[in-house]
């Protein structure tokens, strides 16, 4: 019977999902009697400050939003945005003889489930309705098969939020104190941070090494086709069977591991070459293997990410953004899972299309299965595929722009998974010849020779490593055999130097804290979107790159909270929630131990370990307790020592209020030097010269003289915001308050510098805007430098000036000329781009760089996207204004505000009538706005919230 038919009977029934989009797609499928509403992601939360907390709750529960001493009971307020959709869901609740709670089934979307039944606190019949994909059979069978409320789940979910409050609530404000105002710590955020600081840590201490080795171009003498090559290359592998040294064989310093091994300088290697221009080479092995490559497996969300960085450039939160309405829009699965299953549906679907795109000889005999590698993965929902019971192809969706690519990418992959091995052989060839000096050498080439492509035919997976060679790339060699002779048509010698180790990307860092069990896979974006957004990380290219700031702060989390960002630790309290999540433990045990260090019997967690929070120090004898004991003393935590860095000469790297800065010497003393570091400016290139270079630039205050009217002394200085001119006040001058004096101060025109002005220009810098005269109507005209430039101002009409010099120049008939002319509307002429970056792989239309009038910006033509504080236009690469492009694709366009029309005049005699029914159509137009905003602002935070409350 369809839900149609049903509902005629049992009356009408509301359901509840989490966002506006969804609830669209779902009430297409299931019709007349079914009112579908979204909840707009969480109605209820632990409250934001105390201002949301109700008046009942005083002191640290006032603070914290949990209640500590009575079994960590959270404060649940509904949120002020959320109210307007609470009372909504109330009014349609009452109208229903019967509640569908349909969020997500996962142990957000549980607890989601949860808290809607705790505020509408529904009389009719409640059931949960839980789905993977959105599709018409799919919703169906849902209504069809309802469970009830996985309470364990909410208890697990709700632990979690608690855990994370409790660690961001009581150490957050210690980096506060400490290092710099509104800092935040993490369970997750601050561990991903240690790891970025850490991988910026070993390329400091990094030393290259230099090696060199010699590369061969051996010929066989015969006429070469592509299946029968003439020729191969071969690299030195071995000298008097010592082998050649290569990267791999140094350590971090720059010192050779083994002594075994040969390592070549340029001097050796060139000698080397020039005794093999005579030998004579032969074959002098030749082994082949068979070669086997098994498809990879379905798509769960942390290869998903990876993979759509690798592929599409994608940062993981764009990705995820896109995923989301694709599932919203019943085009794939959901895309929160740790499984790598397929559904018996899903397999058969997948057959099929092998079968129908490739023929049968690429399907196996039965369908493949894959074992999940996550731990405690969530084995209900499937991997992430293309939704229904037969897959859509690419060109069968409609789908246009980055839904198309990720849809793409998706169903490749599943297809993938079922279709047969690639196999082939790879072969590896030894070749050997005696110098003229009398050593032996030996070269060695391999290669791979693919005879049936198999899976490759639908999907290849990309490479973290640019450099590495994906599993479709054939290397042929020639036919040769054991003791073929072959002639050296170019020996050359090659140098190379050792590498420092690759900075995370966002796909690696998703991938490394996978791998180490930090953290839940689907709020990893949600995990890197905050480093970045907090300043702890910034991206050159695609590379994460942590700040000095996240230095100060992983330094100081390390020596006085070390368990807390310890990668072993934050692992075991992971397995802790999840055994919470399966009933092997019980919650609130955990948390007493965790915060307040107390062992408590029956809790499910053994005395000795288990990620116990009396661990959660150094072990040294100062932080012995839990949580509460580690930020209530912090006497111990020296501010200055955690944001110090020695650099060396005595130069000191200091992470200020205001930003990094080098010091040399003790403030105030006669030799003291400081100068700012640019913001942007990754620790790795931070040496002893650049430190150096930045001291030996003038800084600090250059005193210009007295100002002849005023008496006061005119210094020139350089700020956050370039370099300025300023008067020093009187001692005593108030500097707050109604009777504040501020000093006059101007910025330094760009043909200016600090160790050229003069107090005249200073003066004259003052002394703007200048007066330049008045109009016919005696309307006044100024001379004014302000953000975007110099320009003329009359009243409130504006002129822009060609350059700085013109605001002294300028004379008022050439203002008056000016103010003649037109005003110019719309654009200015274009700037020609700064740099160009090729063709973006999405819009396949030219992307640049341009100057704008908020800084540089990348575009295609159709999408623009501003640069961010870690990209330059010096050093940005093709894939990231592609990424940055994808990212802004993805939030799709900007909300226009409509501008109100006027109001027209009402007659004279009407006035009393025409005001009253204005009146009325005001407070109902005001109404409607209000709650259109409500709703717009409701959706947009929908996708964001479900992921932000966890970890």
């Amino acid at each position: 019977m369809s839900p149609t038919s049903e509902t005629a009977q049992g009356g009408r029934r509301l359901v509840i999902v989490e966002s506006p989009a969804k609830a669209k797609t779902i009430k297409g499928y299931l019709g007349p009697g079914y009112v579908v509403e979204a909840s707009v992601g969480h109605i209820r939360d632990l409250p934001n400050g105390a201002a949301e907390v109700p008046e009942k709750y005083t002191g640290e529960v006032r603070r914290l939003g949990v209640d500590v001493e009575n079994d960590f009971q959270p404060i649940y307020v509904v949120n002020a945005d959320k109210r307007a959709q609470v009372k909504k869901l109330k009014d349609l609740l009452k109208d229903s003889d019967e509640l569908f709670l349909a969020t997500d089934e996962d142990r957000e979307g549980e607890a989601i489930a949860w808290h809607l039944l705790e505020v509408l606190k529904p009389k009719v019949p409640v059931k949960r309705m839980v789905f993977h994909e959105i599709t018409k059979d799919a919703i169906r069978a849902a209504v069809a098969n309802p469970r009830d409320l996985n309470q364990r789940m909410v208890d697990a979910q709700e632990t979690r939020r608690i855990l994370d409050r409790l660690y961001g609530y009581e150490v957050s404000p210690v980096l506060w104190k400490k290092v710099m105002p509104r800092l935040s710590a993490g369970r997750v955020q601050s561990v991903a941070t240690r790891l970025v600081v850490e991988r910026e840590r070993e390329r400091i201490a990094f030393r290259s090494a230099e090696y060199w080795d010699l590369t061969g171009t051996f010929a066989t003498g015969r006429a070469g086709d592509l299946s029968d090559p003439s020729s191969l290359v071969a690299r030195l592998q071995s000298v008097d069977g010592r082998r050649v040294a290569q990267g791999r064989d140094f350590d971090s310093l720059g010192q050779i591991k083994s002594a075994n091994t040969l390592h070549l300088d340029e001097a050796n290697a060139r000698a080397l070459a020039a005794a093999l221009e005579q030998t004579r080479f032969a074959v002098r092995s030749v082994e082949s293997k068979p070669y086997r490559r098994s498809p990879y497996a379905p798509f769960r969300t942390t290869t998903l990410q990876q993979e759509a960085s690798r592929k599409l450039g994608f940062g993981a939160k764009a990705t995820m953004q896109v995923a989301q309405k694709l599932y919203e829009n019943g085009y794939i699965t959901y895309m929160r899972t740790d499984s790598t299953t397929l559904s018996d549906t899903a397999v058969a679907a997948a057959r099929a299309q092998v079968t129908q795109l490739y023929g049968a000889d690429y399907l196996p005999a039965s369908p493949r299965t894959y074992a999940g590698k996550v731990k405690n993965a969530q084995e209900a929902h499937e991997a992430i595929r293309p939704s229904g019971d037969r897959f859509r192809t690419p060109a069968e969706t409609g789908l246009t722009g980055d839904q198309f690519r990720l849809y793409e990418l998706i169903w490749k992959r599943t297809v993938a998974s079922q279709m047969k091995d690639a196999t082939g052989n790879s072969v590896t060839v030894k070749i050997g010849g005696t110098a003229a000096d009398g050593r032996d050498v030996e070269f060695s080439a391999s290669g791979k020779t693919i005879t049936f492509h198999g899976f490759l035919k639908a999907y290849v997976e990309g490479a973290d490593d640019p450099n590495a060679e994906l599993d479709d790339r054939e290397r042929r060699l020639p036919q040769v055999s054991e003791g073929d002779a072959l002639s050296a048509e170019e020996i050359t010698v090659d140098g190379h130097a050792t590498k420092p180790p690759a900075r995370y990307t966002e796909a690696s860092l998703v991938k490394e804290l996978e791998e180490r069990e930090i953290g839940r896979p689907s709020t990893y974006a949600s995990i890197i979107g905050t480093i970045l957004d907090r300043g702890y990380v910034f991206k050159k290219g695609t590379a994460l790159v942590p700040s000095f700031l996240s230095f100060a702060v992983v330094n100081l989390l390390e020596k006085h909270f070390g368990r807390l960002v310890d990668y072993d630790f934050t692992a075991r309290m992971e397995d802790d929630l999840d055994r919470i999540a399966r009933g092997e433990a019980q919650a609130v045990p955990w948390l007493r131990r965790f915060y307040f260090g107390e062992t408590v019997p029956d809790s499910g967690f053994a005395a000795g370990g288990g990620g116990g929070a009396a661990e959660a120090g150094n072990g040294d004898g100062d932080h012995l307790g839990g949580l509460k004991e580690l930020v209530t003393d912090l006497g111990a935590i020296d501010a200055r020592e955690v944001s110090s860095f020695p650099v060396g000469n005595d130069i000191v790297l200091r992470v200020g209020r205001y930003g990094p800065y080098v010091e040399r010497g003790e403030k105030d003393s006669e030799n003291h030097q400081r100068a700012d570091v640019p913001e942007d400016l990754a620790p790795d290139e931070l040496s002893v010269e650049l430190a150096e270079e930045l001291l030996a630039k003038p800084s600090g205050d250059f005193e210009l003289g007295a100002d002849p009217v005023t008496g006061r002394q005119i210094i020139a200085r350089d700020g956050r915001y370039g370099p300025y001119v300023t008067e020093v006040l009187p001692e005593g001058t108030p500097k707050t308050g109604k009777n504040a004096v501020k000093p006059r101060t101007a910025s330094l025109f760009k043909s200016m510098s600090l160790d050229t002005v003069t107090l005249e220009d200073a003066l004259k810098l003052m002394s703007l805007p200048r007066v330049v005269g008045a109009d016919a109507e005696g309307q006044e005209i100024t001379a004014q430098n302000g953000r975007y430039g110099p320009y003329l101002k009359k009243g409130t009409d504006s002129r822009s000036l060609q350059a700085e010099e013109q605001l002294f120049t300028i004379t008022l008939e050439e203002a008056l000329a000016i103010y003649a002319q037109p005003k110019q509307r719309g654009r200015a002429a274009a700037k020609p781009p700064l740099k160009e970056l090729g063709t973006d792989p999405v819009s396949e239309q030219p992307v640049v760089v341009k100057d704008g009038r908020f800084g540089p910006y990348v575009t295609d033509g159709e999408t623009n996207a501003t640069l961010r504080s870690g990209d330059s236009v010096e050093e940005i690469t093709p894939e990231r204004g592609f990424e940055l492009l994808a990212e802004k694709r993805a939030k799709g366009p900007a909300k226009k505000t409509a501008k109100k029309a006027p109001a027209k005049k009402a007659p004279a005699k009407k006035a009393t009538a025409a005001k009253k029914t204005a009146a009325k159509k005001t407070t109902t137009a005001k109404k409607t706005t209000a709650k259109k905003t409500t709703a717009k602002t409701a959706a947009k935070k929908a996708t964001a919230s479900k992921s932000a409350s966890e970890d």
